[in-house]
């Protein structure tokens, strides 16, 4: 019998997007630094901290260039990450689920 969660993405695969697309939105996009992407040395947590370690209130109102979704103030992208990263939680959950559900019956 086939797995019922074969044709999903690995949670491996939804957690490295998901980091991804934090360090794009964070360090490129609110921050302006290049993220310089190594997706097998992936240390996201300190890059995070720097950037992120204490926003003043003027550096979330201003506007920044997102890649794909236009201006958006520095409180728009971190609820840009927030969603994003919330929708794959669920697929992960979701795909724990049907493994499980597979394996057992």
């Amino acid at each position: 019998m086939a797995s019922p969660a074969a044709e999903t993405n690995s949670i491996a695969a939804l957690a490295f997007h998901t980091v991804g697309n934090a360090e794009e939105n964070v360090i490129e996009t609110l921050s302006g630094r290049e993220a310089g992407r190594d997706r097998d040395q992936q240390a996201l947590g300190p890059l995070l901290e720097r950037d992120l370690g204490d926003p003043d209130d003027k550096r979330l109102s201003e506007p920044c260039n997102h890649p794909r979704r236009g201006s958006l103030t520095g409180r728009e992208v971190l609820i840009v990450v927030a969603r994003h990263s919330a929708e794959h939680l669920g697929q992960a959950e979701l795909t724990r689920d049907l493994w499980n559900a597979g394996r057992t019956g």
